[in-house]
């Protein structure tokens, strides 16, 4: 009888994990009707569930929002996680506090926070590797990242999923996993 409650238990999480995975990748192909300009301003926004003005964003802001409308604010989990743990985050803007209006809305703070509160799962080159739902990061080159969601749409020649990611032309859906270094990849839940 224990046998049996367990393995319902185990499949629950997995089917939970499935079904918010799903949720995820619709959040994001969602994002692609909105008008976006591609916009890296530093903005004052309001704390927590705060956002930059809408129709302006970058590549952080798809994540942020796409979980934003399954009721998770990543700036408030991030920021809360920086104040608790500044020291474990990247000093790249020699900043000596957490700030609530852009530590969200920079790759590699997202990138310790999934990695502290996520799955880190392998940078590969292997299609299969990557579902709907999870969080892919990549070197661009010269100092620039760059974070996108893979979401349940296929490529044009069915070999892997594409992504929802701002590169500088809106919150766009892209043919574009293995086009840069891959740095990070993640799943996260919430």
């Amino acid at each position: 009888m224990l046998r049996i409650f367990l393995l319902l238990l185990v499949s629950n999480v997995a089917f939970s994990q499935t079904s918010f995975q799903n949720k995820l990748s619709s959040a994001a192909i969602a994002l692609t009707k909105q008008k976006v300009e591609y916009d890296p301003a530093y903005f004052t926004i309001d704390y927590p569930n705060g956002d930059v003005p809408i129709g302006k964003g970058v590549c952080t802001d798809v994540v942020i929002r796409a979980y934003r409308k399954l009721g998770i604010d990543l700036q408030k989990k991030v920021h809360e996680d920086m104040i608790a743990h500044f020291d474990k985050y990247p000093k790249l803007w020699k900043l000596k506090q957490p700030d609530k209006n852009i530590d969200h809305r920079r790759v590699q703070n997202l990138m310790m926070f999934f990695s502290r509160f996520g799955v880190v799962k392998p940078s590969s080159i292997q299609a299969k590797d990557y579902v709907p739902g999870d969080i892919v990061c990549w070197d661009l080159g010269k100092g620039i990242v760059h974070i996108g969601l893979v979401v349940d749409r296929k490529s044009e020649d069915r070999q892997r999923y594409l992504i929802v990611h701002n590169i500088g032309r809106g919150q766009v859906l892209a043919d574009c996993l293995f086009q840069f270094k891959i740095i990070g990849h993640y799943t996260y839940g919430g």
